[in-house]
């Protein structure tokens, strides 16, 4: 088979059936409102809110970027410090069993209250956006990268401590390449998490009347029942969610691929 036959299947079996389902979402969509004849205030035409969205597309972009810069500085500091704190975890069981059980404290607290605190703290802006997004996603990577970390097969550790391999030698050659894959499942998972915490954030922070991300977008419109943007904002939050999510999965699916001809 050629090259070009084998991309072609691939992007009918991948794209193709997901396009089939939206042309189907958005026809069963129009169909209820007009069938039950619906107010647009409370469920709007999906030819009304492509119209609101091109129409107030310099707005919506704008919402969508700032929103989307918030959700990878939180994701990215989140994957840093994420990573450090398994790092301290693994080395360390006095830490892991004193400090582990406080991080689970990041997951059960619902991020509603704990964005008000921060807000509190470091006042109204981006910066407080960040670091919802930060709060919020994680939890997930402290939790994959300690137990990728710990989880190295026991004949393994016995050789280096055989070999008298020193601490960081034990990290780097034996501790580290074994966590690659599970923090690669942690970032997966916190990169979705960051969408989530930055609208959140925008919710409750806001940024200024010149400065808005989609969270406060979706809270503005909510309010005065601009429910052809409201709509708008909630598919472009969607939209944001799933193009982060895939651009995080594409560099992991890439970082494992070739970790795994590196394995072979």
């Amino acid at each position: 088979m050629t090259p070009h036959g084998s991309l072609g299947r691939r992007i009918v079996r991948d794209i193709f059936p997901p396009l089939v389902f939206l042309v189907a979402v958005i026809a069963a969509w129009h169909a209820a409102t007009v069938a039950f004849r619906l107010p647009p205030y409370l469920v709007p035409k999906p030819a009304a809110v492509w119209s609101v969205a091109v129409e107030r597309f310099d707005r919506l972009a704008s919402a969508t970027g700032l929103t989307a810069a918030a959700a990878l500085a939180g994701f990215v500091m989140s994957l840093v410090a994420g990573t450090v704190i398994a790092f301290a975890f693994s080395q360390s069981r006095l830490l892991r069993s004193s400090c582990q059980p406080y991080a689970v404290f990041l997951q059960t607290v619902p991020i509603v209250a704990i964005a008000p605190i921060i807000i509190t703290w470091f006042g109204y802006g981006f910066r407080s956006v960040v670091l919802v997004s930060f709060v919020i996603s994680l939890f997930p990577i402290i939790t994959n990268a300690t137990t990728g970390l710990l989880a190295v097969d026991r004949e393994l550790s016995e050789l280096f401590q055989l070999l008298n391999a020193t601490r960081w030698q034990t990290f780097s050659r034996l501790r580290l390449p074994n966590a690659v894959p599970w923090v690669v499942a942690g970032a997966r998972t916190s990169s979705g998490l960051a969408v989530i915490g930055a609208i959140v954030g925008e919710f409750f922070a806001g940024y200024g009347s010149n400065r808005y991300g989609l969270g406060y977008l979706i809270r503005q419109t909510s309010e005065q029942a601009r429910t052809d943007e409201l709509f708008a904002a909630v598919i472009a939050s969607t939209l944001l969610g799933i193009a982060i999510f895939s651009s995080v999965n594409l560099v992991s699916s890439t970082v494992l691929a070739r970790w795994n001809v590196r394995e072979t």
